[in-house]
């Protein structure tokens, strides 16, 4: 083994940095055994010196992370403070000092990768980023380096903890999306502001970044479809309950049928109680991955919090000091393929479609022409009616998503449609 210690600088010490720089600590003598040499921490860059750190040497705190990456004697930086700048500039100025990086940032990478990874590559460097998506799932090694043979057709999944939390909660226990997601802050699940959680952000950031590992070529969030969960209500759920379904937010990446293009997206969707995916609960995330030579996997596991995403960094971090050892550097950016992201409108859906409607006769004919002229097959419809008003339930077979959007359109325009009540899309059938 060799004696002199692999330097670490470590950028950010919220809870995902406090616990890298703990497992560091417990288990030094395990990593520079797996490594081949030790591993010292000579650096930690934060925004507020003052605050309390256990288990870290005051003397290595800094406000200046612009210095500790401009050292030139750093082998590993460590990223791990979010956000799209300081941590670009960061990065980048950390290749051109000779040091490779470890990041869990995927709001950067799903923005910016490709410029990152061309940096890497320009300096020689290493860019790896497990953490980035689905906390200490490994996912992003499998689908670059495990799966790099096979042809990767699919990835569909829950990958954000938070809103499978609140989905759950208002599926098993009938409380509506304020109560839940009360809830899920209580208990640490939810940020003060959830934005990027609910809204979809946060998924469509990794769902960019699985569709172009997954399927080399170059996806950024902006290619990614995306919704939230704010407008899924109580009686959603109950509906998706009669249907046999419960209801996620799914990250769906699929290589077009006739393999010249992909689609990215992020939306919450029925799901039958039968598909595996339908018994994830709580903050617990869980990915399919479908291949033409592998078949179908499932990765399973935390998707977030302190000590399942340290776990993703650490595995980075081994596999980087070996390469700077070995003077090698792992797999970049594979885009060869440049195919294009087709918008969502292309994308082949089905719709469960609740409709406020006049308890009237000749209210479902006029419906089902309204299908029919927008080329969209039903699939069931289910009506109950009483004092003059009835609420009529479609579930479509797949079509174009544009054409489902254009129903809905065409269906509001009716007199005898009073509203429409909510509209969800199928999957995992």
């Amino acid at each position: 083994m060799r004696t002199r210690p692999l330097k670490v600088a470590l950028l950010g010490c919220g809870v995902v940095g406090s616990e890298v720089t703990r497992i560091m600590t417990t288990h030094a003598d395990d990593l520079a055994a797996r490594i081949g040499a030790p591993v010292e921490l000579v650096g930690v860059a934060v925004r507020r010196p003052s605050k309390v750190r256990e288990s870290i040497d005051p003397a290595l705190i800094t406000t200046d992370a612009t210095a500790l990456v401009q050292r030139g004697d750093i082998d590993v930086v460590v990223e791990v403070i979010g956000g799209i700048e300081p941590a670009r500039t960061l990065i980048t100025t950390a290749f051109e000092n000779g040091a490779s990086v470890v990041s869990a940032n995927k709001a950067l990478l799903a923005e910016d990768g490709a410029a990152l990874h061309a940096a890497a590559e320009k300096y020689g460097r290493d860019l790896y980023y497990e953490a980035a998506v689905a906390g200490a799932i490994p996912l992003v090694r499998p689908l670059r380096e495990s799966l790099a043979g096979d042809k990767v057709n699919r990835v569909l999944g829950i990958v954000n903890g938070t809103t499978n939390f609140i989905l759950d909660k208002m599926d098993t226990s009938g409380a509506g999306y304020s109560e839940a997601l009360d809830e899920a802050t209580a208990l640490g699940y939810a940020e003060a502001d959830p934005t990027a959680d609910v809204e979809g952000f946060d998924a469509a950031a990794k769902a960019a970044i699985l569709a172009g590992i997954a399927f080399h070529t170059r996806v950024k969030i902006g290619d990614v479809h995306r919704e939230g969960i704010t407008e899924v209500t109580a009686a959603d759920i109950a509906s998706a309950r009669r249907m046999g379904c419960t209801v996620k937010l799914l990250a769906i990446c699929e290589r077009a049928a006739d393999g010249r293009s992909v689609t990215a997206r992020v939306h919450p969707a029925m799901i039958p109680l039968s598909h595996p995916l339908a018994s994830v609960r709580e903050a617990y995330n869980a990915v399919f991955v479908e291949a033409e030579a592998a078949g179908q996997l499932m990765f399973y596991g935390p998707g977030a919090g302190g000590s399942p995403t340290a776990s993703a960094v650490l595995g980075d971090l081994v596999a980087v000091c070996r390469n700077k050892l070995g003077e090698a550097t792992g797999p970049g950016e594979s885009a060869y393929t440049r195919l294009p992201v087709s918008p969502m409108g292309e994308v082949v859906t089905r719709y469960h479609i609740s409709l406020d409607v006049a308890d009237k006769p000749g209210v479902l004919a006029q419906v089902a022409t309204v299908f029919a002229e927008q080329g969209v097959s039903i699939d069931t419809v289910r009506q109950q009616g009483k004092d003059g008003e009835a609420s009529l339930v479609v579930v479509t077979h797949r079509a174009p998503d544009a054409a489902l959007s254009g129903t809905v359109e065409a269906l509001r325009k009716l007199d005898t449609v009073r509203g429409v009540a909510s509209i969800m899309r199928v999957e995992g059938e």
